[in-house]
């Protein structure tokens, strides 16, 4: 049996690989306002908690709206451009959703913005859900955004888990009650998201999956 019914995946930088997509953006954007465009490093550092909150990072506080109505439009006039699945990934979803689990993906990207790049690169009719920004009154961390998707998916939260890369995922894990496996393919190294509290951290998802549900075929 599976070891659990429900698994949820964070999106960039856990299942999706689109920091390339994020960087342009920002680079796209920061030089409007008068800033220099950032490193890839600098964006990947500022990613996680929402592209308000990333972008706060860049910009002050009177100018965050407006550089993330910049940063948005020319995201969707490239999105679909770059973005690749992490190894294992696609495996890993393709099998849990054959063997009957829940698969959900739980994310503080923009909804229509997720489910646009999943089914570009054809992982949606694995996925049960797809929860975003904009999808409902709450994000990340609050343990109410992932009360809602295990509504919506009619799943309990005694029986669901959370893969992430960042400690961000396991604060949301931790809100909602979850057990939270980490993977390195993110924003964050194994020291880090050990510190912050992770029990099992992964290279990939394809040693994740090994690690805690193949074994248990």
């Amino acid at each position: 049996m599976l070891p659990f019914r429900t698994v949820l995946f964070d999106l960039d930088g856990t299942l999706v690989d689109a920091f390339t997509t994020i960087h342009r953006a920002y680079c796209h954007t920061l030089p409007q306002f008068g800033f220099p465009a950032p490193t890839a490093e600098q964006v990947r550092r500022a990613v996680g908690g929402g592209l308000e909150n990333a972008m706060g990072r860049f910009v002050p506080p009177e100018l965050v709206a407006e550089a993330c109505r910049v940063h948005v439009a020319f995201t969707e006039k490239i999105q679909l451009e770059d973005p690749t699945i992490y190894p294992g990934g696609r495996e890993l979803v393709a099998a849990l959703h054959a063997r009957g689990a829940k698969t959900a993906v739980l994310t503080n990207k923009i909804g229509e913005h997720a489910r646009a790049v999943l089914a570009h690169l054809g992982l949606s009719p694995q996925l049960d859900l797809v929860l975003g920004a904009r999808d409902c009154p709450w994000r990340k961390p609050a343990a109410e955004f992932t009360a809602e998707a295990l509504r919506r998916l009619g799943a309990d939260a005694a029986t669901a888990c959370l893969i992430g890369d960042s400690p961000f995922d396991l604060a949301t894990a931790r809100n909602a009650g979850l057990p939270c496996y980490c993977v390195t393919t993110g924003t964050h190294s194994a020291e880090e998201l050990r510190a912050a509290g992770a029990a099992e951290v992964f290279s990939d998802l394809r040693a994740l999956g090994s690690a805690v549900f193949i074994q248990s075929a």
